[in-house]
């Protein structure tokens, strides 16, 4: 019999992974984290207490059975880790790489109440990798059902309502306005970050269950959501567009020629490759002096994408401090080791004209902090008479995001004040059948948060079309396996 786990007799330490160095990295787009080896994978796996009550589980937004996969990998069962967690999470190797575990399942392991917790995360991307190395694909038989599903948007949520509804026996095609999918984790996530070649693989798995993708099909523009419903036959439509639509701080000279949003950034770099100029056609003019307001990931991707692209230095501008930056540590440690300045309790108040329509330097102002403010953190202040220049030739702001707008321009859904879709807790829209989830209902979230919202509109979905859900239901008594509620059910299709 295995001898009982306590924090007595465990690892003491988590399992450091390789990272490729500093000095090389900042040359090349290659991946940073290089993941863990089987030896790493297994040690690390040893630090799980298999919690009678593991919180960790309520702390994953879509619910993974962390201690039933962390257990397989201590067992070698790489297959059946990775069939329980793709019971719950269709991309690992995505999740593994970008959710914030430290603020969700890894802030809650009871390891880290006297160590440092488990890494869920880490052990999640060597699962997921693995799937990808030998093919690894859940294709569970489906009976199909007649019913036709749309969905707009290929970014996490959809990809997630997408494999629900395919698994339902639903034909399920995704619209995606740009010529490639994958959404936020192809235009927005750099390939030191996320590769496209694991894009690629978990989009692969999906059109393995029968999933169809349309590129270069704006919806809105091409064919409006009400026209899915009543001209197109779709049956259900789910919109999971996401918040991609810039925000910019209003500033005098925001528009000079020099500033651009960490969205146009990054879009060009990921996904049009614009890295790769001139061997591809899409240029991306960069200044030598870059000057990147906010400290979220997407600031930190552009930072280091800077960075990588040529700059001789690019520096980082805050207006609170580190201790609450809302990037995820891991990211701006990296950040730091490749020589990106910071400018903590900072705040930029104008950039200035080279006399030329140009950019040739921000004015910014320090900032103390003041009480909190609605989002729980200090306010930042601003200190009189403290203003300072930064000498820049390019300026990026990362500063959020806001919803999508051509949907709401071309439909009648109901919008909120800030122009998101309003959807209630079943994720059902203003329109019977339509069904909205992640950013553009919630506003920027995270990767995992946005595959919740997937999953629980294919339920909302399900429940709405008639299609009996498989899921176990805890709350009822069943009579051979079957809900109660159940009983003498049948589902009758009219003409």
């Amino acid at each position: 019999m295995a001898k009982k786990r306590t924090v007595r007799n465990i690892p003491q330490e988590r399992t450091p992974v390789l990272e490729l160095d500093p000095g090389v990295r900042v040359t090349n787009f290659e991946e940073v984290n290089c993941g863990y080896t089987e030896s790493q994978a297994l040690l690390e796996s040893e630090r799980c207490l298999f919690c009678p009550d593991p919180k960790c589980i309520a702390g994953c937004p879509v619910g993974i059975d962390i201690p039933g996969f962390i257990q397989k990998i201590g067992d070698k069962d790489f297959r059946g880790a990775y069939d329980v967690i793709t019971d719950t999470n269709l991309l690992p190797a995505v999740c593994g790489r970008v959710c914030p575990q430290e603020s969700q399942c890894e802030e809650v392991c009871v390891v880290g109440e006297n160590l440092i917790p488990v890494a869920i995360g880490r052990l999640e991307r060597f699962v997921g990798d693995q799937a990808i190395e030998n093919n690894w694909v859940n294709v569970p038989y489906i009976e199909p059902t007649g019913f036709r599903i749309g969905i707009v948007g290929s970014g996490p949520a959809g990809m997630a309502c997408a494999a629900d509804m395919a698994k339902a026996g639903c034909e399920v095609t995704v619209f995606e306005a740009f010529h490639e999918a994958g959404g936020v984790l192809r235009y927005g996530i750099p390939d030191f970050r996320l590769p496209n070649s694991v894009v690629d693989a978990e989009i692969g798995k999906l059109e393995e269950l029968g999933v169809k993708f349309e590129c270069n099909t704006l919806v809105g523009r091409l064919f409006t959501i009400e026209q899915m419903i009543e001209e197109l036959g779709y049956d259900a439509v789910f919109i999971g567009t996401g918040a991609g639509y810039p925000t910019m701080l209003g500033i005098p000279g925001d528009s000079l020629n020099g500033v651009l949003s960490a969205n146009e950034l990054l879009t060009r770099c990921n996904l049009m490759r614009a890295r790769d100029f001139p061997k591809v056609d899409t240029p991306l003019p960069l200044g030598k002096h870059v000057v990147v307001i906010g400290s979220g990931n997407t600031a930190m991707d552009a930072l280091r994408v800077c960075k990588r692209l040529g700059a001789e230095s690019v520096t980082c501008v805050y207006r609170r401090t580190k201790a609450e930056s809302p990037a995820r540590a891991e990211e701006v440690h990296h950040a730091e080791e490749e020589g990106i300045e910071f400018h903590w309790l900072s705040a930029p108040v104008e950039v200035i004209d080279d006399g030329e329509g140009s950019v040739c330097a921000i004015r910014c102002i320090r900032m103390e902090l003041g009480e909190p403010d609605d989002s729980g953190r200090r306010r930042p202040l601003p200190i009189a008479g403290s203003e300072f220049e930064i000498a820049t030739d390019q300026v990026v702001f990362a500063i959020g995001t806001n919803a999508n707008p051509i949907i709401g321009q071309t439909s009648k859904l109901k919008l909120n004040k800030w122009g998101y879709i309003e959807a209630d807790e079943s994720l059902m829209t203003s329109m019977a059948g339509v069904f909205a989830g992640g950013d553009i209902v919630t506003g920027a979230a995270t990767v995992i948060e946005a595959m919740g919202a997937g999953r629980t509109a294919a339920r909302s979905m399900k429940s709405y079309l008639g299609i009996r859900d498989i899921r176990p239901i805890d709350t009822v008594s069943t009579v051979f396996g079957i809900d109660t509620r159940e009983h003498i059910f049948a589902r009758v299709r009219t003409a």
